[in-house]
């Protein structure tokens, strides 16, 4: 059966302001130095799928601002929604092309903004949910086993009394937890942060959105029709803009009662924001992540970016601080979630040139 790679570039990266904009969104950055989160995405399947085997999920808008950050010869291909409808609407629309397109296939999303260190583990684990997923007719995840009790990922719990392949059963998805709660689901072992990467048959993902989410199903099925069409697009356009904005997570993985999870550690890290930085650069001896020229004194445990400012500090602690030409970041490391704030903000206020 066809194995086909989905990668999910449609957001903006709100978490990350000043330096992820809506012309230069988080996963057209280069932020390791290495090649873009888009790039690294995309190769991280070579080899899992033929690289024209990729699609690539996105905007309309992004398109260009996608196609200028791959290289030339990229033979990934496109499917576009044609407004950020959440996770849900993209995953079955693919899926449904994708069915139209190939028959039934195993598809894996994943999304774009991950970074991975252990390449072989990944191709391990992705192997070994492409057969569950096949086989089995599972819906399968991937947890992270946690190296830190994280108030920032979302958790699964799992039975490992209840195996499909290397798979095991997921309880339950839990949202992001305090610390406590994160300390203990650590402790006892079957819990794994959740990466938001699932593997499934066309076929099967399809059926649940026809169980769980009825309203998204029913309209994109009336689009299915038009699919290869000349009439597709602009039924896509009339139909999407009326569909439920809503996760894959609360629209069908928290509902369905067939999903599995294998657990797997491969140097996973969702750059989602900029508290996240630790885990691609390895701090100083005072615990600081600097990616610009600076002179600290009594600083310790901050996070310190430019692209082409001195950045001089004195007495901090835990602190953010991301100078881009236009605008400046300063907050508590404590806060780093709450950035994307900024952003609505600066769209109430009219200041549009700084999106």
């Amino acid at each position: 059966m066809k194995f086909i790679p989905v990668i999910l570039a449609g957001g903006s990266g709100t978490r990350f302001w000043p330096l992820s904009r809506k012309n230069s969104p988080k996963h057209v950055l280069n932020i390791d130095g290495n090649d873009t989160m888009i790039g690294q995405a995309i190769s991280r399947f070579e080899a899992i799928a033929e690289r024209s085997d990729v699609h690539i999920v996105t905007t309309s808008q992004q398109h260009a601002i996608l196609k200028d950050a791959l290289n030339p010869d990229e033979t990934a291909k496109y499917i576009f929604e044609p407004d950020q409808k959440g996770t849900s609407a993209c995953i079955l629309m693919s899926a449904l092309k994708l069915q139209k397109e190939y028959g039934d296939c195993v598809i894996c999303v994943s999304p774009s903004d991950h970074y991975i260190t252990f390449q072989e583990e990944f191709n391990k684990t992705i192997r070994s949910a492409i057969e569950s997923a096949e086989n089995e007719d599972k819906i399968v995840t991937i947890g992270i086993t946690p190296t830190f009790p994280s108030t920032g990922y979302g958790y699964i719990s799992c039975n490992f009394d209840v195996k499909s392949g290397a798979a095991f059963k997921v309880n339950e998805f839990i949202e992001k937890p305090d610390y406590n709660k994160a300390k203990n689901f650590i402790s006892q072992g079957n819990y794994f942060w959740n990466s938001g990467i699932f593997i499934f048959k066309a076929s099967v993902i399809i059926e649940n959105f026809k169980r769980f989410l009825p309203r998204v199903y029913d309209k994109l099925s009336v689009w299915y029709e038009y699919i290869g069409k000349d009439n597709e697009n602009m039924m896509l356009n009339e139909i999407y803009p009326t569909i439920q904005n809503i996760s894959i997570d609360y629209g069908v993985m928290e509902r369905s009662n067939d999903i599995y999870v294998i657990p797997a550690s491969m140097g996973w890290n969702d750059i989602g924001s900029w508290d996240s930085l630790g885990c691609i650069f390895p701090p100083d001896e005072e615990g600081n992540i600097k990616r610009a020229k600076t002179v600290t004194i009594d600083t310790k445990n901050c996070v310190i970016f430019s692209e082409k400012s001195l950045i001089a500090t004195i007495g901090l602690e835990n602190m953010i601080i991301v100078d881009c030409p236009d605008a400046l970041l300063v907050c508590p490391k404590s806060e780093a979630q709450r950035v994307k704030s900024i952003v609505d903000k600066l769209k109430i206020e009219n200041l549009e040139e700084y999106l």
